[in-house]
């Protein structure tokens, strides 16, 4: 399925609200929505199928939302709905369990179950938005009875697997409009394996979960990990296998699928980054050196040569080519920096 978006503002104001909600009650699952701004509402939804697995994006003003037992019994499309906290302050409450989220907070209720929900106006936390991984319960490779005390309850998404799980879907949402079938499904693989990773960690049954999702997982991980030490001239795979507690042979094993070996992995990225600089306006005046040593490219002349193999040509050209015709003056005195 090909990604959708709808926006209230394009409707008359009359009928925002009520759209609103049968767009949701259709893409989520029948629930009963009510809201004091209904007379005026302004609301996203957006819907991408990954295979399998369905995001939703969502932005809307303060409301209340309540999925009743009778609403269970119309209509139950049994899935576990793990949503990510984008902005706003929401409430979700599931069985005993009550959570207050913020934003970069997942939480996690199970659309067979009646549960309870709220938006709220807070002075400085802005409109509530947020991204729902829809994952059909029978794919998820944990028992309801171990994912059960977590139900309506904040999880972190601020660091570890949290955090790894919080960027990709973040990434996929933004890159939606730009998908193919096939990038969607291949998607929805990784999004299933990195969220089965997550609720397996919190529900502590890490041994539930098959040998090739972990190994996805910890490659999630390890790419976070080389993203966030890119700067250091001496990072490389002994680091990576050391912070990881696996030995260097297994990282070159789990990067082997990937046709690109560990070091390759870090030199492009490097240059990726380097290729980014080169082309921001704010960065004009920095010497196309200090753009390669900024990560970890130390050596001017292998950063040149490396950036020349990847690319086609040499940095400073790169840069003339997209920054020259528009800061003529400046660049010129950004080539004489660079001698």
């Amino acid at each position: 399925m090909a990604f959708t978006e709808f926006d209230t503002a394009a409707l008359p104001r009359e009928q925002r609200f009520d759209w609103w909600c049968e767009v949701v009650g259709r893409g989520v699952a029948p629930t009963r929505i009510t809201s004091d701004e209904a007379s005026d509402f302004m609301g996203s939804v957006g819907s991408l199928g990954l295979g399998p697995l369905q995001l939703t994006t969502m932005a809307f003003p303060g409301l209340r939302s309540e999925r009743t037992a009778e609403l269970v019994r119309r209509g139950d499309p049994e899935t576990y709905e793990l949503t990510l906290v984008l902005g706003g302050s929401m409430e979700v409450s599931q069985g005993r369990n009550d959570a207050a989220l913020l934003a970069g907070d997942f939480a996690l209720w199970t659309s067979s179950r009646p549960y309870r929900g709220r938006a709220l106006n807070l002075p400085g936390t802005g409109a509530a938005r947020a991204i729902i991984l829809h994952l059909p319960r029978t794919l998820v490779p944990v028992t309801e009875a171990r994912l059960d005390r977590l139900f309506a309850c904040a999880l972190p998404a601020r660091s570890g697997i949290g955090r790894i799980l919080a960027d990709h879907l973040i990434s996929v949402a933004r890159e939606a409009p730009g998908l193919d079938e096939p990038d969607s499904e291949r998607l929805g693989l990784a999004s299933l394996d990195l969220a089965a990773g997550l609720l397996a960690a919190r529900a502590d049954a890490q041994d539930r979960v098959p040998p090739e999702t972990r190994h996805q997982v910890l490659l999630a991980r390890i790419d976070v990990f080389i993203q966030d030490h890119l700067a250091d001239p001496q990072f490389g795979p002994d680091a990576i296998a050391a912070h990881h507690h696996i030995s260097v042979r297994l990282l070159h094993q789990l990067f082997r699928p990937r046709g690109e070996t560990v070091s390759a992995a870090i030199r492009r990225r490097r240059l990726e980054r380097c290729h980014e600089d080169l082309t921001d306006p704010r960065l004009l005046t920095v010497p196309v050196h200090a753009i390669g040593a900024r990560w970890g490219l130390t050596s001017p002349e292998r950063f040149s040569r490396s950036f020349r193999t990847a690319y086609g040509v040499p940095p400073g050209e790169h840069r003339r080519k997209a920054l020259g015709v528009h800061s003529g003056t400046t660049l010129r005195a950004s080539q004489a920096n660079d001698g």
